[in-house]
């Protein structure tokens, strides 16, 4: 394919960054070893904790306003925030997990990104 994917398209849907075809997972939340389609090889990907800290960032701040506002208004027992509140925080951070760590991989694919080193490669200038 001679059009380039946008990353961002690419992991909203789930699919290769490098044709936008083949699915990226295998499971859930693991990355499939190569693309379908294309063959691009997804080995090496490794998106790291990047995708659970946005994930908790923003499930954070989407949950925390809520539960101030129901404290604030109806001032429930301790046990009952614990109760409806964490199913809630479990299942919303689940569902994003995928599609960060999809847009993360896809990022770091169009940018080439690699694991950081202490040593510089060849042809490198210090």
């Amino acid at each position: 394919m001679s059009q380039k994917i946008s990353p961002l398209s690419a992991g909203i849907h789930w699919r290769c960054p490098e044709c936008g075809e083949g699915p990226v997972f295998k499971t859930y939340l693991g990355l499939a070893p190569y693309c379908t389609s294309c063959g691009a090889d997804f080995s090496k990907a490794d998106s790291g904790d990047g995708p659970a800290f946005f994930v908790m960032f923003l499930v954070g701040i989407l949950v925390t306003p809520p539960v101030l506002l129901v404290q604030a208004l109806f001032d429930p027992p301790a046990w009952v925030q614990v109760v409806v509140w964490t199913p809630i925080i479990i299942l919303v951070a689940v569902l994003l997990l995928r599609p960060f760590k999809s847009v993360l991989f896809a990022l770091q694919w169009k940018h080439k990104a690699e694991e950081a080193t202490w040593t510089s490669k060849e042809g490198d200038q210090e």
